[in-house]
């Protein structure tokens, strides 16, 4: 990452490279890990599909679901083989949910990956990446499940196995007339806020009942007149398998903003549905539901992370709970326990006295609850070390594969001992709660994505409350049965074309697994020959090439030293005498010996032999008739001695050199001076004196016989030697100390920026820390061979390691001062750099600028705003003193505007490198805003403007028609909204809206337009170019609208005064065109959300609005910045009746957000029956968006190819943008 830290050449020293440049070995790509101990497999994240997983958990873990599927042969759904054949009907979506659960079922896999699943959703890798909510997500599952399953066996599935009916009814008092209304449901919604639970829950939805008198009274059809009723609800049909959404998310009118409710909220694990249900013959038993699934809920309303708990019912996992820590504290006292001798010779005994190495740390994890590595390995080593220590105990295989016990001296101590060591496995077994009888405790497992883990059933309490609580919870009959052959059996029920895959899934995985295992144990090992090497300078160095003295051999890291040694024999063709075999290191003096291997029965592993390691092959003495020192202490070390120059004369000159010396680290410091062949002298050592200053410190007469490592002196450092007959001058005593005026040098590297021809495009320029700017800027304009003239009109800036130019570097500091790195890159650039009192500044036209488009200029420091805005405005050819400034944040946006034109830039904290940003609008007196204002009338049939005063299509004066272009579209379709400028009007943020209506009247082109009075109109906030809030009550002043300075108002005509409620919902509704892909124009209609805000009730009020049948009426919200129509489905229909309370919101949540100006598109069924609700204008749009994303893409492309041919690096990072999105899946056609 950082790069060679410390880099020379030191060709003078050693020639011997062999040591840099080490190619990395590639690993073959790893298979996917086996299942864990529970022998369950979890779900991949795709970067935001935790929702996705937890919900297909539960799906997997409904063996009924489950089955229910597989039984769906490929005579029915088709094969994934044919999805690709044009006239194949392949139903894509349940095959790939049948191979899911196939692969969780019995893939030996940690985790299993949903990417077939999601693509066969139509999904891209911005769905997989964005979050969305659960229980939207169910219901668009099961929804498509349906559609996918039309016309097959399966296709009643849903249906079966989760769908209920709930019954409202009214009771007239005096007639004791029944009227009934039956609405289905596959999910039941349930209020959290002002809930203890949710039986309380349910009792307030079918318990309660709401009367109807005093000002409230019923119309009895029968009586025919107005009388006092009670309305209730009750749970006709249940299903086998209940499904409840918690309503954590709601959302506060007070603060306009959305929270999640995370009081307690109990639930429990059995409950018992008949008191909420109408009176039925059926059993008792029948209305008793087991929790089996809790989806949760960690985080707030705007983000978070699903996990899920399940209960196993077919114990297809392995559920034990362990908890080592406890078993470490209860056998601390146990003699036995504490030697492991006693322990394995138990555990070899139960196991009939042989068993792999490799499985005998599991049996003891089994047999006593706790680890080998946890236990016993800092005491005893590793497993098996600690078994061939005691060889007098324990028999190894030849191969080291198996271990039994050796042949014990009397059949009598033999068995005393098996009875001993059968007592204490017994008391271990008793004392390690994961070795209990489980099979008749429920099987809990927490599924995190990829990770599973067991749980206890008490666990369940932990998510009734908080940030990270229960969301969903899914309840089965008590009376739904399994057979006993699908206990424990993941076989059960699985097609025999899936078992055939899986199996053969499961040996390929086993063959890549065998192979990437001997690929990662297998490890390179550089053989460095003694006989090819002599020792020289201090270090060990090839005799002739490196290919002749250095072997490269691949070898398992598994077998022992004695195998290593076996082969190099092979390998060479004569060796005399002993082989040794130590580990080598390359150091910058040449090849040292650091340790000799022992042990001849110890594996590579186990010795701590990496990858890559150099060994040297010796006789373990000596080389070429020299003794080799062995070890760090004697490690030979490079060091840089600086000099007074020697002339051929033999007198010392003036000049400083430095020259690369070895020296052993446990040589005496005082041996410099005999390598200088000086007789008596000062040696100075280089150390830090504070923050970025070094010095130059002598080592005092008594400390010559201290060694260079008790110095402290390693590879690299310098010294400083003295004659004590010099007369130096440039060496000075201050404070005890000798300070030099010689630093490390280095470089920088000046790029030609000046758009002057030169031979060089770039030099390196020699510098220090201390080196001032000027010098080098003169130093490279004389290496670069430019015109003498660029003195005085150039600069020198950094580049940072985006390739972007940064703000000029002062020419009076030095490097250190003016914060530049060493070794990094500058450019030789036009133009003077800035003063220490100057600002060089970075300015741009309006908010949304390109990289790269920015302006520059170089100001005082005490400029106020006001002349600098001029300033920048005359640079930029801008007309007029209609302007402000802004500053450009830290995420590349406005900021807030510089009102105070009076300050300096250096009162408000202006800094060089700054960006600023020019916006057009004169900004308003304090206390006032300054608001432009907008006119939006709604289009007719032809898509064009409606005006009596002025002709179709021609703009007013003073601004400018922003309409989207609809030729050649048939119908009225849902357009880009069209809004006229009016003018922008000053007004006090304490003025009501009353006054902002009256004051936008006054505008001129207001008059051309016969704008209506402020009763008649109707105010929107502008954003992204649409109408966004309405802003409603005319009597409350501005600044309770919390509008902001950059807020813009469209105002709105209307035909007759509205008085809408606080929880009115205004809503354009359109009529679609039967025969066509077009819609009749809006119609506003007022959704009154205090009788509900359920899609039953939405669809209600739109089929009185339009006098249609509820029945037949299709309704569907319209997203115009994706040309997208998200149908409202049924089941969206809540029962949340509570006595004298208020229904809770549904449509207004996820994933529709229904608010004020949304457009709601109605199909009348009776005469068009077609599932689709686009328009052409809506497949344009699509196009046109896929065109602009695909332009944005080739434009950063070309942009960072760009900044990669002037600079050598990438692009400049762009703001990331992260839109919401509505939830879909794509389901073909099959009816």
């Amino acid at each position: 990452m950082f790069g060679d830290l410390f880099e020379e050449d030191y060709s003078s020293v050693s020639n011997n490279q062999y040591g840099k440049g080490k190619k990395l070995k590639a690993k073959p790509l790893e298979p996917p890990a086996p299942r864990e101990f529970t022998n369950l497999s979890g779900l991949r994240n795709q970067g935001g599909t935790c929702y996705l997983n937890s919900l297909l958990q539960t799906l997997h873990f409904t063996p009924e679901f489950r089955e229910a599927l597989f039984s769906l042969g490929p005579e029915e759904l088709g094969s994934l083989e044919d999805k690709d054949k044009p006239d194949a009907k392949v139903r894509i979506i349940p095959l790939q949910l049948q191979r899911l659960f196939a692969q969780l079922l019995l893939l030996d896999q940690g985790a299993a990956s949903t990417a077939d699943l999601t693509g066969s959703f139509g999904w891209t890798s911005n769905e997989e990446m964005r979050q969305h909510d659960v229980q939207e997500l169910n219901r668009i599952l099961f929804s498509a499940l349906e559609t996918s399953l039309v016309g097959t066996s399966g296709h009643d599935l849903i249906n079966r196995l989760y769908h209920g009916t709930v019954v409202n009814q009214i009771v007239c008092k005096e007639c004791k007339n029944i009227s009934e209304k039956q609405e289905d449901f596959l999910d039941l919604t349930v209020a959290v806020k002002n809930v203890s639970g949710l039986e309380d829950a349910l009792w307030n939805m079918y318990v309660e009942e709401e009367v109807f008198d005093c000002d409230n009274l019923y119309h009895c059809g029968t009586c025919d007149q107005l009388v006092k009723a009670t309305k209730s609800a009750k749970l006709r049909k249940l299903p086998p398998f209940l499904t409840v959404s918690l309503l954590r998310f709601n959302f506060d009118f007070v603060k306009c903003e959305r929270y999640k409710e995370t009081s307690c909220y109990t639930f429990p694990l059995q409950i018992n549905l008949k008191p909420f249900c109408e009176q039925s013959e059926l059993n008792d038993l029948d209305y008793v539901y087991d929790l089996f699934s809790v989806i949760i809920h960690k985080g707030g309303c705007y983000g978070g992370h699903y996990h899920v708990y399940i209960k196993d019912v077919d114990h297809l996992g392995n559920w034990q709970f362990q908890e080592p820590d406890m078993n470490l504290k209860a056998l601390q006292n146990e003699e036995d326990i504490d030697d492991p001798l006693t322990i394995l010779k138990a555990v070899l005994l139960q196991e009939n006295n042989l068993i792999p190495v490799d499985q005998l740390g599991q049996k003891l994890l089994k047999k006593i609850g706790i680890s080998w590595n946890k236990k016993y390995k800092k005491q005893h080593g590793p497993l098996r070390k600690f078994l061939q220590l005691h060889s007098q105990t324990f028999l190894l295989s030849p191969d080291g594969s198996t271990v039994s016990l050796q042949k014990q001296p009397s059949p009598q101590t033999e068995s005393d001992f098996q009875g001993n060591g059968q007592q204490i496995l017994q008391m271990l077994a008793a004392k390690s709660p994961g070795s209990n009888d489980n099979t008749t405790r429920p099987h809990w497992f927490d599924i995190n994505d990829s990770k599973v883990q067991p749980i206890k059933e008490k666990d369940i309490e932990q998510q009734f409350q908080g940030k990270e609580s229960a969301y969903m919870l899914f309840y089965r009959k008590s009376q739904l049965q399994r057979p006993p052959e699908a206990r424990a059996n993941p076989r059960y029920g699985v097609p025999c074309h899936l078992l055939e895959e899986m199996d053969e899934a499961n040996m390929e995985l086993h063959m890549k697994r065998t192979e990437c295992d001997s690929a990662n144990n297998n490890i390179e090992l550089h053989l460095h020959m003694g006989p090819h090497y002599h020792f020289f300078n201090g270090a060990l160095h090839p005799v002739s090439c490196q290919t002749e003295s250095v072997w490269d051999l691949t070898f398992d890291k598994r077998k022992t030293l004695g195998d290593l040694q076996q082969s190099i024999f092979q390998l060479l063709e004569f060796w005399e005498g002993d082989m040794v075999l130590s580990v080598a290191k390359h150091v910058p003096a040449g090849l040292h010996i650091y340790q000799t291997l022992d042990g001849d029965e110890l594996t590579l592993c186990e010795v701590g032999i990496a990858d890559g390691e150099d060994i040297f092959v010796w006789n373990g003495v000596e080389v070429g008739g020299v003794r080799i020192p062995v070890g760090v202490h004697c490690e030979p070390l490079l060091l840089r001695v600086l000099h007074l120059e020697t002339g051929s004369d033999g007198k010392r000159r003036g000049q400083l050199v430095e020259s690369p010396h070895v020296f052993p680290a446990s040589a005496e410091v005082g041996t410099v001076l005999t390598a200088l062949a000086i007789p008596e002298g000062v040696i100075l050592t280089r150390s830090g004196r504070s923050a970025g200053e070094e010095s130059w410190t002598p080592v005092p007469q008594e400390d010559m016989r201290r060694t260079f490592r008790e110095h402290g002196l390693k590879d690299g450092s310098s010294v400083l030697v003295r004659d004590s007959y010099s007369d130096d001058s440039s060496l000075l005593p201050q404070g005890g100390k000798w300070i030099t005026g010689t630093n490390e040098i280095d470089w920088l590297e000046v790029k030609n920026l000046c758009q002057l021809e030169s031979e060089e495009k770039q030099v390196k320029i020699s510098a220090t820390v201390n080196t001032v700017v000027f010098d080098i800027r003169i130093k490279a304009i004389e290496e670069l061979k430019l015109m003498k003239e660029l003195v005085e009109n150039s600069c020198l800036r950094p580049i940072d390691r985006n390739g972007k130019l940064l703000c000029p570097v002062p020419d009076s500091s030095t490097l250190k001062e003016a914060e530049v790195k060493l070794r990094s890159s500058l450019g030789l650039c036009l133009g003077k750099a800035p003063t220490s009192s100057q600002l060089f500044l970075l300015f741009a036209l309006g908010s949304d600028i390109q990289p790269g488009t920015e302006m520059e200029v170089i100001v005082e420091e005490t400029l106020s705003v006001r002349d600098c805005l001029k300033i920048m405005l005359e640079k930029s050819g801008l007309p007029g003193d209609a302007w402000h400034l802004r500053k450009m944040d830290w995420c590349y946006e406005a900021g807030e505007p510089l009102c105070e034109e009076d300050a300096t830039l250096k009162e408000l904290m202006i800094c060089s490198g700054d960006t600023l940003l020019l916006i057009e609008g004169k900004l308003p007196s304090p206390g006032f805003l300054k608001v432009p204002i907008w006119w939006h009338q709604p289009q007719g049939p032809s898509g064009r403007w409606e005006s009596e005063d002025q002709p179709h299509g021609s703009p007013a004066q003073g601004g400018s028609w922003r309409a989207a272009s609809t030729q050649g579209v048939p119908g009225h379709v849902p357009a880009e909204v069209s809004l006229l400028y009016l003018g922008d009007i000053d007004i006090a943020e304490d003025a009501t809206l009353v006054d902002l209506k009256s004051q936008a009247r006054s505008l001129p082109p207001a008059s051309k337009l016969a704008v209506p009075g402020p009763a008649l109109l109707r105010a929107w906030t502008v954003e992204n170019k649409r109408p966004g809030r309405l802003l409603r009550a005319d009597r409350r002043e501005l600044k309770e609208y919390k509008l902001g300075r950059t807020a813009a108002i469209c105002l709105e005509p209307l035909q007759r005064e509205e008085r809408l409620g606080p929880l009115d919902v205004l809503l354009r509704t359109q009529m679609r065109v039967p025969g066509q892909r077009a819609y009749a124009p809006a119609v506003d209609l007022v959704w009154d959300t205090a009788r509900g805000s359920s899609a039953g009730a939405l669809r209600q009020t739109v089929a009185d609005s339009y006098a249609l049948p509820v029945e037949k009426t299709e309704i569907a919200k319209y997203f115009p910045e994706k040309f997208e129509w998200l149908p409202i489905s049924s089941w969206n229909q809540q029962i949340t009746k509570k006595k004298k309370k208020k229904k809770q919101d549904n449509l207004q949540g996820a994933p529709y957000y229904l608010k004020d100006g949304d457009t709601i598109g109605v199909k009348n069924l009776l005469v068009d029956d077609d599932e689709d609700f686009s328009t052409i204008r809506d497949d344009i749009g699509k196009e046109k968006l896929k065109q602009m994303a695909l332009g944005k893409r080739h434009s950063r492309e070309a942009l960072q190819a760009q900044n990669s041919d002037i600079f050598s690096s990438t692009g400049t990072p762009t703001r990331p943008r992260g839109p919401e999105a509505s939830l879909s899946i794509h389901v073909g056609s099959f009816r």
